[in-house]
């Protein structure tokens, strides 16, 4: 194999290839300096905006024109998850949070030099869409819409996971709801279901309105559908909060239409949620049971929350 750059990087020497530590490596014959060639570290991001996922249109080779996760190398002087929030930005305009790390993998089909790349998942906490860097497009695919081109295997198969992920859920009763992540088209019947919730039953309009905008940004929760024949007819709201002895979900509002009630919906979106919680790597999730009715207190209960008042569930 021709060496990419003959020459000693330490005295400027030609290298010549030996045999070395296992395998032939270009070695100075003068000062004997091995020349290792090893992994480029890289970052992608799978930023979660409107229930979808953003990818970004490649300007520039390899595959331009193509669609592909917000990615790039990790410089000198960052860490890797300062790597994937710099690059988001400069790709997507969009300032991110990094959630969790979902997953590592190598790229030794590269034209030139192997390289580890890094996953994070992220939710965006400012900024605004838009193309920038090498991207000439960027914007949010549903799962029903994702390419199926992807250029890059990494890419490819960490997409795949992530909509795996992200899938329906249904409960172990195959005549009960779907249980899905909320999408965009959700907005005004959670809207509606929330405004049922008893503590809310005085929401102004300005209440309603912040709740709107809440729903449209979701940073920091996610919301679970519940959903019979097309309709929704329950939501959960699911929150996370970051602790030093680890990471700790709450259930912020469970509403389920009252035509639906005692038809294990709610049950459905609490597993749902106990599913999530623990896929996200959380110890514990937390409900407020005193905001609830006595029936509602009932439900928590039989749901495995014993506690009044801040009720506890450890999920591993």
């Amino acid at each position: 194999m021709p060496i990419p750059n003959p020459f000693c990087p330490q005295c400027g020497h030609r290298l010549v290839e030996e045999r070395t530590a296992g395998r032939p490596r270009p070695v100075c014959q003068s000062c004997g300096h091995v020349v290792y060639h090893n992994p480029v570290p890289g970052v992608g991001v799978l930023c979660e905006l409107d229930g979808g996922l953003v990818l970004v249109r490649r300007g520039h080779s390899p595959h331009e024109g193509r669609w592909a996760l917000p990615s790039g190398y990790i410089e000198a002087d960052e860490s890797s998850e300062q790597g994937a929030v710099r690059e988001c930005k400069e790709e997507t305009g969009l300032e991110i949070e990094v959630k969790e790390l979902f997953g590592v993998d190598s790229f030794p089909e590269g034209p030139l030099s192997s390289g580890i790349i890094i996953f994070y998942r992220a939710l965006p906490v400012g900024g605004m869409l838009q193309a920038g860097d090498d991207a000439t497009e960027a914007r949010v695919f549903q799962l029903d819409e994702l390419p199926r081109d992807i250029p890059f295997r990494t890419h490819r198969d960490v997409i795949a996971r992530w909509v795996d992920a992200q899938q329906t859920v249904p409960p172990a009763n195959k005549l009960g709801p779907i249980i899905r992540p909320a999408r965009v088209g959700d907005e005004e019947r959670v809207l509606e279901l929330l405004r049922a919730i008893p503590a809310n039953a005085e929401f102004t309009a300005t209440e309603q309105e912040r709740a709107r905008h809440r729903f449209r940004e979701r940073l920091g929760f996610d919301i679970i559908i519940a959903e019979i024949d097309g309709v929704v007819v329950g939501y959960l709201a699911l929150s996370f909060i970051s602790a030093l002895s680890g990471l700790r979900a709450w259930i912020d509002d469970v509403a389920v239409d009252p035509a639906f009630q005692r038809q294990g919906v709610g049950a459905a979106l609490v597993e749902a949620a106990i599913q999530q919680a623990d896929m996200r790597g959380a110890t514990h999730l937390f409900v407020y049971t005193s905001r609830g009715t006595p029936a509602a207190r009932e439900f928590y209960r039989a749901c495995g929350f014993d506690e009044d008042g801040v009720a506890p569930l450890r999920i591993r």
